[in-house]
């Protein structure tokens, strides 16, 4: 859905993003991880033909940016980090005016306003004022702006940037919900912990330059050197690290604290068969897990805290 093939932008002798290339699947939900000045933003506001790459570019929805930007912005909602907001202007006008400006037709208009201010939680709000809205509201008035021309991909610039825990649980929530919808979203945040919740797949980048990419799970796999188990063993936990260790797939495995940590690096997707071994040695498993993804050691682990 969203392809990036060396995309670079220069400011003076600062090189904001460079040579920056990975590319973004139908309805992922892709996080895009980085420090203050890393060349998030910049990636965005090219992606959304605000900005003109230096060199490279990008494909969204198959139209090029550089050549076919009238298409790509049909295709593609953008919410920046911070936006405008008309506070004289009632709910519905406003997404009206957006809804024109869009070139949504003045008889559709009426039931996408409506259709998205029920999906953004706002339809009590239709007749109020942009002014009296709280910040979390306001905030869901973007994203319903955003909307309200149904586009493919969503780019969403720190969505939930500034807001108190509550607003932020329900930011998290409606996206989740467009998620199910099928919408493609590129998103940058530094609440990695909701990213974590959020996304199926990051990009992480530092001075512009992309440090790594891919599913949360491969990232760390990669860190890691594989994928790593917990295993319960009701008695004998000596006596099964021994086992453990000789299984195929095992690159190593340790007793920690009750329990077992073994390396696996065998197979995708076929980590049952450690389990199956174990069942079938006569250890009484009492659980089998695959250790949770750390995505904020792992943002620590690959990057340097510098900026451009």
């Amino acid at each position: 859905m969203v392809q990036i093939k060396g995309l670079t932008k220069r400011y003076a002798k600062l090189t904001a993003v460079d040579d920056l290339s990975f590319h973004i699947a139908r309805g992922d939900a892709f996080g895009f991880i980085g420090p203050n000045g890393a060349g998030k933003t910049t990636t965005i506001r090219m992606l959304a033909t605000l900005l003109t790459p230096d060199e490279g570019t990008a494909l969204v929805s198959g139209h090029d940016i550089r050549q076919d930007p009238e298409s790509v912005r049909a295709k593609v909602g953008y919410m920046p980090d911070f936006f405008g907001l008309y506070d004289d202007m009632r709910v519905w006008e406003y997404l009206d005016f957006f809804g024109a400006a869009y070139r949504v037709p003045a008889s559709d208009r009426p039931g996408l306003i409506d259709d998205v201010l029920e999906l953004t939680d706002l339809t009590g709000k239709k007749d109020a004022y942009v002014d009296a809205l709280s910040r979390g509201m306001k905030q869901r008035l973007c994203l319903a702006k955003t909307l309200v021309h149904d586009p493919d991909v969503l780019l969403l610039d720190e969505p939930a940037s500034g807001l108190d825990p509550r607003a932020r649980i329900e930011i998290r929530e409606l996206l989740l919900e467009l998620c199910k919808m099928d919408k493609t979203i590129l998103i940058s945040s530094h609440i990695l912990t909701e990213m974590s919740e959020l996304c199926n797949k990051v990009a992480i980048i530092e001075q512009g330059k992309l440090v790594m990419a891919g599913a949360v799970a491969e990232i760390s796999n990669r860190l890691e050197g594989g994928l790593r188990l917990v295993i319960r063993i009701k008695d004998s936990l000596e006596e099964a690290c021994v086992f453990t260790a000789n299984l195929p797939g095992i690159a190593g495995v340790e007793p920690r604290d009750g329990h077992l940590e073994a390396t696996y690096v065998g197979e995708p997707d076929a980590q049952h068969e450690v389990l199956s071994a174990l069942v079938t040695g006569g250890f009484r498993v009492q659980s089998f897990t695959e250790q949770e993804t750390n995505l904020e050691s792992m943002y620590m682990r690959l990057t340097r805290g510098v900026v451009s």
